[in-house]
């Protein structure tokens, strides 16, 4: 156990390199300069000279050759410095700590939601095999798999706004302040956001469940007159959770990267607006403090997932 805790560990090093190389590299070799939409304005129609560029691109860190910049950026990396932020001029860190709780509890609930209503829906639809309610699982499992996370976002804000007249309050309101208006704010994300989960673990649960329940020691276990829910949850489920708990973790790092169209959406604050208003504005150190963020928290999650292995299935061992 310890050996492969050590070597999982290990794999964190050279894995959140290759994205930051990744990101940086490709950040820098598209076309544009941060400098120059910067001095140009909002509008686009600002003037300046040549050495006003220069001297700004000096500023920003942004002159020297592609791998200088990234050893100097490890160098600040290594430090828990992650830079400033080029268009607000303001610690990136300071706008990490504001927003990641907001996007953090957005993920949970979207997480929350998927398992609790992808899984037992799952389960009805494989006990159920060719009714209605399979069929009808089934159904809500291919729309949400077929329809993109940020359309189901506008549809549920055009439905609420023209056919109900409502929409959910605007800002953010912190769970411990105002508990009312936070679930109003970040319900519907978390519906939206978590609808192409529901779908997909829905249907990993049918199918592992329709495969084990074809085992022997599951008839062997209706023979002895054990009830449905014994059967299903005891034996059956137990034996089918690996796939199923290895989906729900990699979908947690999904929701958490997948929640920038519904903060932009919903007006939501987190990191995900964050993150699309620093690629437009081509502010390099908030895009790579982002991503190196989710790419953490992504491998952290498949981390422990793997882990809990264990725990559902005793024949599973480290070594």
């Amino acid at each position: 156990m310890r050996n492969y805790l050590i070597r999982r560990l290990i794999l964190f090093v050279p894995t959140i390199l290759l994205v930051l190389v990744v990101v940086f590299v490709v950040m820098r070799i598209v076309p544009g300069d941060p400098a120059i939409a910067i001095l140009s304005g909002e509008g686009g129609d600002g003037i300046f000279s040549d050495q006003e560029l220069k001297d700004l691109q000096e500023q920003l860190g942004i002159t020297g050759s592609i791998p200088t910049q990234f050893f100097h950026w490890l160098g600040d990396l290594a430090r828990l410095d992650l830079g400033t932020s080029l268009t607000t001029g303001f610690p990136i860190k300071e706008d990490l700590q504001r927003r990641l709780p907001i996007t953090f509890e957005l993920a949970f609930m979207a997480a929350i939601l998927s398992i609790c209503i992808g899984i037992p829906i799952g389960i009805i639809s494989a006990i159920r095999q060719d009714t209605l309610i399979d069929y009808v699982v089934r159904i809500f499992s291919m729309i949400g798999l077929a329809m993109p996370t940020f359309w189901v976002g506008v549809v549920m804000v055009l439905v609420m706004a023209l056919y109900f007249d409502w929409s959910p309050p605007l800002g953010y309101a912190a769970p411990w302040k105002n508990p009312s208006t936070n679930l109003q704010q970040m319900i519907w994300p978390a519906i939206a956001l978590s609808y192409s989960s529901n779908g997909l673990l829905a249907r990993m649960t049918r199918a592992q469940l329709l495969e084990v329940m074809r085992q022997d020691y599951i008839r062997t276990a209706w023979a002895k007159g054990l009830r449905e829910r014994s059967v299903t949850i005891g034996h059956a489920l137990k034996n089918a959770s690996l796939p199923i708990l290895t989906l729900a973790g990699i979908q947690v790092g999904i929701l958490l990267g997948g929640a920038a169209a519904i903060e932009i959406v919903f007006s939501v604050p987190g990191i995900g607006s964050l993150l699309i208003a620093a690629i437009f504005d081509r502010d390099y150190p908030t895009i790579q403090a982002v991503v190196l963020l989710i790419a953490l928290t992504y491998l952290t999650t498949n981390f422990v997932v793997d882990l809990m292995y264990g725990w559902f299935d005793p024949r599973v061992r480290y070594t």
